[in-house]
């Protein structure tokens, strides 16, 4: 697909990933619409309805979603379900009404089995239920996939379903109600370095592992797809290692220059045992791999926090 002069609609456009392949298809010359959540309210039909009439795409992006980490998830599971699905439910079907040519929609990492067989393969998504805490918001967005599946079958509709791994960098939220892992150390570690504090407390044993995407990697692979992909087979979008929860924090100690000790609350939840990405698909079909080293990366995240942490709540 040439985006050169195509008509793109984005949702969550202004969000952390979404403001990334902004850019990306502005750069390629795209005219893209961003779905402005004061404006549309995805979880209704008729403003999802409105939103394509306004736009009127040939292509979309769908990355609007209600995420956040283990305790926003513990705290909203019944919304993260509810809101998850029926943003999706009503972009699929609106777009299969309004003709559109290829709607790419974004699932998550957490859809995955609890006990998966590292590396995740896509093979394996349906093979067992998945960890208690982010269930509901991984179930609504794999039920995605099934309607993808099923609109391509019967109405022909050109769905792509990415399951893309943790993503971090510059911008992310760094709120600590709310956040993921990586921001949530880091402001730990910054804030506690400049109130001299002698310690942190992290969540869980520090065993679990996760791997990690750069965000602006991860909106290149939505281009690569949206251009050389054309099946609603699920892709992996990811880096393809994984790091213990333990090594991840005396990594952001070191680049953050925190010497205190880590205390680990062993009271709260690790989630998944372990998280990383069979990454073969994503490459063999539409060409991607990840370019950004994870040390890089954090770094680039870290400066960027401690430049802009005065505007983060």
């Amino acid at each position: 697909m040439e985006l050169r002069g195509k008509r793109i609609m984005v949702t969550g456009g202004e969000g952390f990933l979404g403001s990334r392949l902004v850019a990306q298809l502005r750069a390629a010359d795209a005219e893209v619409f961003v779905a402005r959540s004061s404006e549309y309210d995805l979880v209704q039909q008729q403003n999802v309805h409105e939103l394509y009439r306004d736009s009127r795409p040939e292509l979309v992006f769908h990355l609007a979603a209600r995420v956040g980490g283990i305790g926003a998830n513990q705290r909203n599971p019944g919304r993260f379900f509810y809101d998850n699905l029926q943003m999706g439910v009503h972009i699929i079907e609106e777009g299969r009404l309004a003709g559109i040519s290829k709607v790419v929609v974004v699932a998550t990492i957490c859809a995955y089995p609890k006990f998966t067989p590292v590396p995740f393969a896509e093979k394996d998504l349906w093979n067992g239920y998945p960890e208690e805490t982010n269930a509901p918001y991984g179930i609504a967005k794999k039920a995605l996939l099934v309607m993808a599946q099923a609109y391509r079958q019967q109405y022909g509709l050109n769905t792509l379903v990415l399951f893309p791994v943790n993503l971090y960098g510059p911008g992310d939220n760094f709120d600590l109600e709310d956040s993921h892992v990586i921001p949530a150390m880091i402001r730990k570690c910054v804030e506690s370095k400049l109130a001299r504090e002698d310690s942190i407390v992290l969540w869980g044993d520090g065993s679990p592992t996760r791997e990690f995407l750069y965000v602006d990697d991860c909106a290149r692979a939505l281009v690569l797809a949206a251009q050389h992909y054309d099946s609603s087979e699920a892709v992996n979008v990811g880096a393809g290692f994984e790091i213990k929860m333990r090594d991840l924090a005396e990594l952001i100690c070191e680049l953050t220059e925190f010497e205190g000790k880590i205390i680990w609350d062993t009271a709260r939840p690790n989630g998944q045992p372990r998280r990383m990405l069979d990454t073969t698909r994503a490459r063999e079909r539409f060409g991607f791999t990840a370019t950004t080293s994870f040390k890089d990366g954090l770094k680039k995240t870290i400066a960027w926090y401690e430049e802009n942490r005065g505007k983060s709540k």
